[in-house]
């Protein structure tokens, strides 16, 4: 997760400290006039909130909570893309979680915070106060690309209202919710799968994020130009965006500004693997032996896919425009026990 945590005061840079101390990854960025040599300065935080909104995943703002509802305000769209946020008191009492709290993952940021800092995590979600079954939790947890919030949010006040669930699903599960019932009859429920099915009245359609798509591509290549190859590669077998979980590559285009664009533009982790680690794998993979002049690994896209997924090649190698691409298929098995905060 990408993370950067914004400080306007002496104090909230000294927190911001330490919140990066949790969380390794963290990129910090102090007022002027509060700052230090492991951070970067700002001194316009609308222009820097507009910034960072669209290319992180979390915000975390140290400061008002009215100051982060202000500065972020402008820039929402969606619960299914918009970045965690989150905000935490400059004397680190409180961390609450104000944005995206179970797709973005706020709820959960904000108790491993809470618990690094000895504070108080604050969650005002229904479902976490009501300590009932959340769809988006849920979804969150199990890789599942959720497709209608207003259905989300239909089953979440089932569940409050103390109204039986239905599902259907085409995966294996455990620990099913007592929320939830394999009753056809019921008003609202759950389809899990790739198929575009509603069994129910109010049907909430979940489908897996079970592939991983693999891709090498020639240095500059546009991160346009690898959407339209992805996409024309998914479309030709029958395979759907949605389903795509990550995207992983050989090591030396982990930094290829047009993949780099074009995995942030759908919002995937893009993982990476040195030449050696793609060798390891074995298959029946499409090897060139110019590839492996280059990168050192006779295929990328293949065996990139493979690792990272540890499943079965179901896309073989597509070439167009200087874009390789191919998917593995991981297995999956759903626990309703395995949810976010």
């Amino acid at each position: 997760m990408k993370t950067a945590v914004i400080s306007l005061t002496e104090s909230g840079r000294l927190l911001s400290r330490r919140i990066a101390d949790i969380l390794p990854e963290t990129e910090r960025w102090c007022f002027v006039r509060h700052t230090d040599a492991d951070a970067k300065s700002f001194t316009d935080l609308a222009a820097l909130t507009a910034e960072l909104f669209s290319c992180q995943d979390a915000l975390i703002f140290v400061c008002a909570c009215g100051i982060a509802v202000r500065m972020t305000a402008p820039h929402l769209h969606s619960k299914l893309t918009d970045p965690a946020v989150l905000v935490a008191d400059a004397d680190g009492r409180f961390v609450i979680p104000i944005l995206s709290g179970h797709i973005g993952g706020a709820n959960a940021l904000a108790v491993r915070i809470a618990d690094a800092l000895g504070a108080q995590a604050v969650l005002t979600t229904a479902t976490d106060v009501g300590g009932v079954f959340s769809p988006d939790s849920f979804a969150a947890a199990n890789h599942l690309h959720m497709t209608d919030p207003a259905a989300a949010k239909a089953i979440a006040c089932a569940a409050l209202d103390g109204e039986p669930i239905g599902i259907v699903t085409d995966y294996p599960y455990r620990n099913l919710p007592r929320e939830l019932s394999a009753d056809p009859g019921t008003r609202t429920g759950l389809y899990i799968g790739t198929d575009d099915r509603r069994p129910f009245p109010v049907t909430l359609r979940l489908v897996p994020q079970d592939l991983v798509l693999g891709i090498g591509c020639r240095r500059g290549t546009p991160a346009e130009t690898i959407k339209q190859a992805v996409l024309t590669a998914l479309a030709d077998a029958g395979l759907s965006m949605e389903r795509i979980g990550a995207v992983a590559t050989i090591d030396l285009k982990a930094q290829e500004p047009g993949l780099v664009a074009f995995c942030r533009q759908h919002r995937l982790p893009l993982i990476a693997y040195t030449a050696a680690e793609l060798m390891e794998i074995e298959g029946d993979f499409t090897a060139s032996a110019f590839v492996r002049q280059v990168t050192g690994a006779d295929n990328v896209c293949e065996r990139s896919a493979v690792r990272c997924s540890r499943g079965t090649l179901i896309l073989h190698k597509t070439a167009a425009d200087g874009v390789t691409c191919a998917a593995a298929q991981r297995d999956i098995i759903l626990d309703f026990e395995r949810s976010r905060v």
